[in-house]
């Protein structure tokens, strides 16, 4: 059927550009937080080991008491509290800007890990048990495949 002016036929008073926008599906909040939700746990965790990394290499002296088998006042246990917080750092680095998430993950683990054993060792148990919370979000973390704001080589 033609519409045109010549060809006498019905015109249709509404235009095309009028008509209704097509209807948007309903907002799925379960795929959206599973999308979402091992970023928003790595940039946390992320940022965790920031602030760890952070205070042991503003104040290594204060950290000094969780090295086990030195002592907390030896130049050594500062040295290596230094190295932890450096090693913190970096891996806080890599899970916020999502270098290799994975690969960060599972030496988060492994670092979270000695983390738990350390201080179980000097005997601190009020503190281990949020640290095994930590380690249980980065082996979770290791095993996410699909991650959001990720960089990609």
């Amino acid at each position: 059927m033609s519409t045109g002016w010549a060809s006498g036929g019905p015109r249709s008073r509404v235009r095309p550009s009028a008509a209704e926008p097509a209807p948007r599906p309903p907002l799925d909040i379960g795929a959206i937080s599973a999308e979402w939700a091992p970023t928003a746990g790595r940039i946390l965790l992320g940022v965790v080991f920031f602030w760890f990394g952070y205070h042991e290499l503003i104040q290594p002296g204060h950290w000094t008491q969780y090295v086990p088998v030195v002592s907390e006042s030896s130049s050594l246990a500062v040295v290596l509290v230094l190295i932890h917080g450096w090693l913190l750092f970096v891996i806080a680095a890599a899970l916020v800007a999502g270098i290799a998430p994975r690969a960060a993950a599972a030496v988060a683990s492994v670092l979270l890990l000695e983390i738990v054993i350390g201080l179980a060792a000097t005997g601190v148990s009020d503190t281990a048990g949020t640290r095994e919370g930590a380690a249980g979000l980065a082996v979770c973390l290791t095993g996410c495949k699909n991650q959001r704001l990720v960089l990609r080589g």
